[in-house]
């Protein structure tokens, strides 16, 4: 990412990132986020015994596939960033297993299955290959894609993602033996009941969910080396995820690039969950993406 790399000398230097960021915001008047249109398309595919939902957007000879987070929909995660990304792209987003409008299995989340389905998706709608871009668990999933399936993959934007238990805040992990659906964010909660109105299973994915992070494992620094597709990680200075993780993720994988931004949890998307849903920083967040792309 020439312009935009963030360069790194014993610690992170932001500069290149403010840059860039200042002048997207310089532009909000001008260049303001728009709503999320319809998709050209939309349905269901048969994946690994679940019916997955997915839509697409715009148009591009190199698709871009996005995947959500924990506890999201399309809609939840995307709905700022993907207006932006689906003006130069031809955008696949997709909800994952009990997620959204995707059907449930007897078998818990996991995110080597969730790769394997968004790989089955893929093949399902006949691409040979594609940009993957994750969000939190979706970045982790993203991940999981480059290690499992080399082959489908061009370049790969982690957002907010994580290997290893170690790379999250400090007592992030402690709440989840209690957690209870009241602690989930509203605005999640609605968004999953504005497209599946069942809170039975609303409560079911939550459940997976939780168990899921629960049940995570550190994995070998091995299988990131194994990644071979251009990458780029992204995380806020504020995430839940510490920036030192992201940078050792940058740095284990080769060639990959990195990029922080000010901000809480998927306030640089302006996901439905951080209170910045609709933020112009997903102007800044986008532009750097489309650099990577380009490259």
């Amino acid at each position: 990412m020439s312009g935009a790399r963030t360069a790194i000398a014993g610690q992170t230097r932001l500069l290149p990132v403010f840059l860039m960021l200042i002048t997207h915001l310089s532009l909000a008047n001008a260049q303001k986020t728009t709503p999320m249109e319809k998709p050209t398309t939309s349905g269901h595919a048969p994946v690994n015994g679940i019916s997955m939902y997915y839509e697409i957007y715009g148009k591009g000879d190199m698709p871009l596939v996005l995947i959500h987070g924990g506890g999201s929909t399309i809609q939840s995660s995307f709905s700022t960033l993907l207006p932006l990304l689906s003006n130069d792209n031809k955008v696949i987003a997709l909800e994952l297993q009990a997620h959204g409008r995707t059907s449930d299995r007897n078998a818990p989340e996991s995110f080597t299955q969730d790769a394997d389905d968004v790989v089955g998706l893929l093949k399902y709608l006949k691409i040979d290959k594609a940009n993957i871009l994750g969000f939190s668990n979706g970045a982790s999933t993203t991940m999981q894609i480059a290690i499992r399936h080399p082959e489908m993959v061009n370049k790969i934007v982690v957002i907010s993602g994580a290997y290893r238990r170690d790379g999250f805040i400090p007592g992030f992990f402690d709440g989840f033996p209690h957690a209870t659906l009241a602690n989930m964010p509203a605005p999640l909660q609605a968004d999953f009941l504005a497209v599946t109105p069942d809170r039975n299973k609303l409560q079911v994915m939550f459940e997976k969910d939780v168990q899921r992070m629960e049940n995570f494992k550190d994995w070998p620094d091995d299988e990131l080396r194994s990644i071979k597709a251009p990458a780029l990680f992204m995380s806020s200075d504020k995430d839940v995820v510490v920036p030192a993780h992201t940078l050792q993720m940058s740095r284990i994988v080769p060639g990959a690039q990195l990029a922080i931004i000010p901000g809480t949890h998927g306030f640089l998307i302006g996901e439905a969950g951080s209170g910045a849903k609709g933020s112009i920083f997903a102007v800044a967040t986008a532009a750097l993406i489309e650099e990577f792309l380009r490259e």
